[in-house]
């Protein structure tokens, strides 16, 4: 069984930094992993994703956090982490790690509705 748990939300200042990591267990497989967020009464939105193989690990970013995130991965310990960097207070939503272990990322990165897998979320609040 396949489980997600994310850590290392919390609150700061506009301008602050804040890491998120992601801990996977019962997956193995390859694929794509991701971080996507969400605001009540929004859609939720893709951050970044990754490709899990070194080959194909290209980072890929929305718009609106390109040169401020930065997503990573450890394979051998089943870790994806979310460095933010420059945060503002728009940043502010629960984060949601997740998994796709058959697609790789390439155009649809972004399409939650392709991962099979999720967290429980851990919200991250900037305050201006």
């Amino acid at each position: 069984q396949v489980q997600l748990v994310e850590s290392g939300g919390g609150s700061v200042e506009a301008g602050g930094s804040l890491r998120l990591s992601c801990a996977g267990s019962g997956y193995t497989s390859s694929g794509c992993m991701g971080w996507f967020r969400q605001v009540p009464g929004k859609e939720r939105e893709g951050v970044a994703a990754i490709d899990r193989i070194d080959s194909r690990g290209i980072a890929r970013y929305a718009d609106s956090v390109k040169g401020r995130f930065t997503i990573s991965k450890d394979n051998a310990r089943n870790t994806l982490v979310l460095q933010m960097n420059s945060l503002k207070p728009e940043d502010t939503a629960m984060y949601y790690c997740a998994a796709r272990p058959w697609l790789w990322c390439g155009g649809s990165w972004s399409t939650g509705e392709q991962y099979d897998y999720w967290g429980q979320g851990t919200q991250v609040t900037i305050s201006s």
